[in-house]
């Protein structure tokens, strides 16, 4: 039987590469057999160094995803560099923190324009490829409060809710074209995003009390999960937000 989860052959943008989440998953995938096309502001030499060192291609391609500009040429270069694409992991995301009554709009736009406009538009040209292909894997990270509405991220809850909305909608449309398009929403993980959290002392209590798991996650925790609804094991999952939590949203 062929192995279900296996990614050899398969090329995959992951977006915000460099650290955290995005690097664990462009990981996990390279360890699956997929060559990555690391996508960050600033270069994700570590994931790419990472990634060859498991025998797989890997380039960096530069790209800073607060506006569309760059979109249809982080696709481009994908395919040049790599020979393809198959996957797309749009994981960028940016927060930012502050009482609804004084929250800018600045703050409200930069937020929406990297974890809704940009995910939509990397959506979009990726999947023009994809139908072409008649084959591809969507996965969009959203979040806990794609389901909650969290407090003093007016901005990051409705961009994270949108995902979740999208997610389903191009399920809706690409499902029948070869196209499977689903979402991962992590829980409370370790990274530089849920650093003033895990600074605050009882904010940080309060949250390990909610968590059956009760610990916080690592990005680590995130690589099965992207590896599954990349892989042909997930062929028949559509418009699913697949919540990887230690037990949050079940509590």
């Amino acid at each position: 039987m062929a192995n279900i989860f296996d990614l050899s052959g398969k090329v995959a943008i992951v977006t915000g590469a460099n650290t955290g989440i995005g690097q664990a998953i462009a990981l996990a995938l390279a360890e699956a057999g997929a060559d990555i096309a690391a996508v960050g502001r600033t270069p994700a030499t570590e994931t790419v160094e990472k990634a060859r060192a498991l025998g797989r291609k890997a380039e960096i391609v530069s790209a800073d995803l607060s506006s569309i500009e760059p979109v249809q040429r982080v696709v481009d270069e994908a395919v040049e560099k790599l020979g393809g694409l198959h996957i797309l992991i749009n994981n960028a995301g940016i927060i930012r923190r502050a009482d609804s009554v004084d929250f800018t709009e600045a703050d409200w736009d930069v937020v929406m324009g990297t974890n809704l406009k940009s995910v939509f538009f990397l959506c979009q040209a990726a999947g023009r490829h994809m139908i072409a292909q008649g084959y591809g894997k969507i996965v969009n990270i959203a979040s806990l409060l794609s389901f909650q509405g969290g407090i003093r991220v007016p901005s990051y809850t409705s961009s994270k809710s949108g995902v979740a909305g999208l997610t389903k909608l191009l399920a809706n449309e690409w499902a029948a074209k070869g196209v499977t398009v689903n979402g991962i929403a992590p829980g409370y993980i370790e990274t530089n995003n849920t650093e003033a959290l895990r600074a605050d002392e009882t904010r940080n209590r309060q949250i390990l009390e909610r968590i059956p798991a009760g610990r916080w996650g690592a990005a680590s925790d995130l690589g099965g999960a992207a590896v599954f609804l990349s892989a042909p094991a997930s062929d028949y999952v559509q418009g699913h937000i697949l919540t990887v939590d230690g037990g949050w949203m079940g509590r």
